[in-house]
């Protein structure tokens, strides 16, 4: 079975483990114990609730309980940007214009902006290639909303994701070449590196305050501006049709675009209802659809994919899920249907 719930000291190894599979982009799962430690321990006093807001963050891994080992994680920070700045470019338009002369000329710019300080992120998610499969990245990915929806009070009104930019086979970042080089001095993956450990004062110091014309940098650079790497165009699609849009801000070093939603209008936690749940082995009905389910709990929160048909009040569980996600008959469970076509 595989279920979703918080991290703990002993998943560190296997979160180093998926850190080091993730390649370039990924600043928020940086191959780097000491960080991922540190990330870890915020995450633990998160859940117990110890945790500052601007150092709380939910991370969580999916389980394969009968291989017993952690295969994914993914993660829902707070508030970006009370700690340290949070850096984007927002996508804007110059226009030039003489009458006299018969000129109009629009010019793309790139401004930097710590607009999205203060908003809630979906962050750190990674899943092991081998699992990529059964659901399992929806299951991984949409787990954290209804988390979000279960406890609305403790995050802000608007979520955000950062998506990975385009890169090529090597990990050389078109944008990153014609832009961000010429301040930093250093590859792209470095770059990024020191990002994802925290090192992000380098970026306010190094980086042009002013506006820049992205008419200035290469065809390919421009080319690039707001797209996603191809192997997270899955996630995008999903996070699309959960209700989060572009909005015109892309990340400083690979220019991958940030997707955001008032979190009241994401769709999984507009539509997803609490239940009682009721144990039964019986098998599903025959119209059973796939529902995301949940405990209603924080540390003890659990997660999982049941086919169901809820009625009334009731949801059914077997004795299996109900002791995998600690329920017993008359608890309370959260459910949404997985596919969003299945939401009526």
């Amino acid at each position: 079975m595989m279920i979703i719930r918080p991290i703990t000291h002993a998943d560190l190894p296997a979160l180093v483990g998926l850190a080091k599979s993730t390649g370039v982009g990924l600043t928020t799962l940086p191959p780097n114990e000491a960080e991922l430690t540190k990330r870890v321990d915020a995450a633990v006093a998160s859940f117990a609730g110890t945790a500052r807001k601007a150092d709380e963050i939910f991370l969580f891994v999916l389980e394969d309980t009968t291989a017993k080992r952690v295969v994914g994680t993914c993660g829902l920070a707070t508030a970006v940007g009370l700690r340290q700045p949070w850096y984007s470019y927002r996508v804007g338009l110059v226009v030039h214009a003489s009458q006299e002369l018969g000129l109009f000329t629009q010019t793309p710019t790139l401004f930097l902006t710590n607009d999205h300080t203060g908003h809630t992120e979906l962050c750190s998610l990674f899943l092991d290639a081998g699992y990529r499969r059964d659901r399992n990245g929806q299951l991984l990915s949409k787990s954290r909303l209804l988390f979000l929806a279960q406890h609305r009070e403790r995050f802000s009104k608007k979520i955000i994701a950062e998506l990975r930019g385009v890169s090529d086979a090597a990990g050389k970042s078109p944008f990153w070449e014609s832009l961000g080089r010429h301040f930093f001095s250093m590859e792209f993956s470095q770059a990024d590196y020191l990002t994802g450990i925290g090192k992000k004062s380098f970026v306010a110091e190094l980086m042009p305050k002013h506006p820049l014309y992205s008419s200035f940098l290469t065809p390919e650079a421009q080319a690039v501006i707001g797209k996603t790497h191809p192997h997270t165009l899955p996630a995008l699609r999903m996070l699309e049709s959960e209700g989060f849009r572009y909005e015109g801000y892309v990340d400083i070093f690979d220019a991958g675009p940030t997707v955001e939603c008032d979190v009241d209008d994401v769709h999984a936690v507009a539509r997803s209802h609490e239940f009682k749940a009721e144990i039964s082995n019986a098998a599903p009905p025959a119209d059973a659809v796939m529902y995301l389910v949940s405990n209603t709990g924080i540390d003890s929160y659990r997660a999982t994919l049941v086919a169901a048909r809820p009625t009334g009040a009731s949801f059914v569980l077997s004795a299996e899920t109900a002791a995998a996600l600690n329920i017993h008959a008359g608890d309370d469970v959260r459910a949404v249907p997985l596919a969003v076509s299945d939401r009526h």
